[in-house]
């Protein structure tokens, strides 16, 4: 075998297939989550791209059945998949969350400041283990949970918090005016929540 085609097989074949696996499993990191948020256009756009790289890659598998280093390729861009994929959805900030404090403080203050920044806030009475308690609701962007969260510790640092993924809001007049200008990204989301 020459240089030039131990070079083709041990080096850019590989390269190739661990490219590939990549974006085709980073792909598939977001489509799953697309689907667990009800975005069928984006989910199923995706797909279509993630099985078509796939193919290309499992084709140059299959091509060079003899080669381990192709398989050791494979299986590397599959991990590393996993990891952009998921590098990807934190960047991307997508979804809603409910943050919900418990607070034996008063929350006056607390609710007062959220009010100021626009959330929308519900708060009741209720009864903890060692009493009294005020529970605090918020529904927010997911890219603005870290922003509640330092209100929360400003006005009441020893309150009991918890954040949790919800899957669609009814009502989204009641989060703050974006700032910044929406990317075209942030855009095809919209649509993709409007056709639903």
């Amino acid at each position: 075998m020459n240089t030039e085609n131990v070079l083709i097989n041990y080096a850019l074949i590989p390269l190739l297939i661990f490219l590939l696996r990549i974006a085709d499993v980073s792909m598939g990191t977001l489509r799953i989550i697309f689907i667990s948020r009800g975005i069928r256009f984006l989910a199923a756009f995706l797909g279509f791209f993630e099985v078509l790289i796939w193919l290309v890659a499992i084709g140059q598998i299959m091509q060079n059945l003899h080669n381990p280093v192709h398989y050791i390729a494979y299986a590397a861009g599959f991990g590393m998949g996993n990891f952009v994929g998921i590098s990807l959805e934190r960047r991307l900030s997508m979804g809603n969350r409910t943050v919900r404090v418990i607070t034996k403080k008063d929350a006056t203050e607390l609710v007062r400041a959220l009010r100021k920044e626009n959330y929308g806030v519900t708060s009741l009475d209720g009864e903890g283990t060692e009493g009294p308690v005020k529970l605090i609701f918020t529904v927010v962007k997911r890219n603005r949970v870290g922003d509640v969260i330092d209100i929360i510790k400003k006005h009441n640092p020893n309150a009991f918090y918890t954040v949790e993924d919800i899957r669609y809001v009814l009502d989204r007049n009641v989060y703050p005016i974006e700032k910044e200008p929406a990317s075209m990204f942030r855009g095809l989301l919209s649509l993709a929540y409007k056709k639903k």
